[in-house]
């Protein structure tokens, strides 16, 4: 009864306290609404100062309050169990009493029961021998429910009441990491070739590169304006391993051993064989002087 009316009387403490500052609150609000404007900012500000601090005193106050009752709660229950166990367990209490903060708060979050008093926990069970303890979680597996909460709460507080990114921003911040990623990667894979895909390259300075490229190596076979000499004219439609980027490409970087032709992947960079395919494509329908006979098949581009 005694433990009841404390209850009663904390919630009735706090409830006044609570009461008297909205009070106030209301009353203060009132009178500010009839001040002159031009007076309006400063009172505004002292006013909300005011309650500020009012309500910190009050706060302060009903702590201190729920604290006294706490402790006359611990004293009657010492009481009590001095009246109905004895000496003893009320000597127990007094003990428990005086351990640390954090001693009493960890037994009381995880309810714990040391080894030596397990025999107050025995289920009146009995298999074979075997007794079963009513005994509460693992400490440890307590905590964990405790942390999440705690994790839980911050969560909340972080991204629904602070203003904290929602998933689609997160989603949209590791698209744009993703897509810097890419093009960083893709700045390196520069001299990577698709050749599946293939456009012949129609740029000024890939061609000009390409020509440089012909010049040091292709003329040889070929002269220096595609006509051809060891190697097939370049300037016709005819095309002995065909005709198109691809093809041409193709041909360059594995070579036709059996024709004497190297693979120039080995001495040449993807961008670079791209680049001279381009430029040996572009000289089609030249029509050197003294060309060479055409060879192979007619090429005829696929349509979609």
């Amino acid at each position: 009864m005694k433990k009841n009316k404390l209850k009663k009387q904390i919630v009735i403490t706090i409830i006044a306290l609570f009461s008297s500052s909205l009070a106030f609150a209301q009353g203060a609000a009132a009178t500010a609404s009839g001040t002159s404007q031009a007076n309006s900012e400063v009172y505004n500000s002292l006013l909300s100062n005011g309650l500020i601090f009012f309500a910190g005193l009050t706060m302060l106050g009903a702590v201190l309050a729920l604290f006294h009752l706490l402790s006359m709660m611990i004293k009657v229950q010492q009481i009590k169990i001095y009246q109905e166990q004895g000496l003893e367990a009320y000597q127990e209490k007094i003990k428990e009493s005086q351990e640390p903060l954090w001693k009493r708060q960890y037994k009381a979050w995880t309810n714990v029961v040391p080894i030596e008093k397990e025999n107050t926990v025995m289920l009146d069970h009995n298999y074979d021998g075997i007794k079963e303890l009513d005994n509460s979680l693992p400490p440890w597996w307590v905590a964990m429910f405790y942390i999440t909460i705690f994790l839980g709460v911050i969560f909340f507080a972080y991204y629904h009441v602070l203003g904290g990114p929602s998933q689609a921003d997160e989603y949209n911040a590791e698209m744009k990491v993703a897509e810097q990623a890419k093009a960083a990667f893709a700045a390196t894979q520069a001299n990577q070739i698709d050749e599946d895909n293939l456009e012949a390259s129609t740029d000024p300075q890939d061609l000009a590169i390409g020509k440089t490229i012909y010049s040091t190596n292709c003329v040889a076979c070929h002269l220096a304006n595609g006509e051809g000499s060891v190697g097939p004219n370049l300037t016709d439609e005819f095309w002995i391993h065909g005709g198109g980027i691809t093809n041409v490409y193709k041909t360059i970087k594995n070579g036709v051993p059996e024709k004497g032709m190297i693979a120039w992947s080995a001495q040449l960079k993807p961008a670079d064989m791209y680049k001279v395919s381009s430029y040996i494509l572009s000289l089609q329908g030249t029509n050197p002087p003294n060309a060479k006979a055409p060879q192979g098949d007619k090429y005829v581009p696929e349509t979609e």
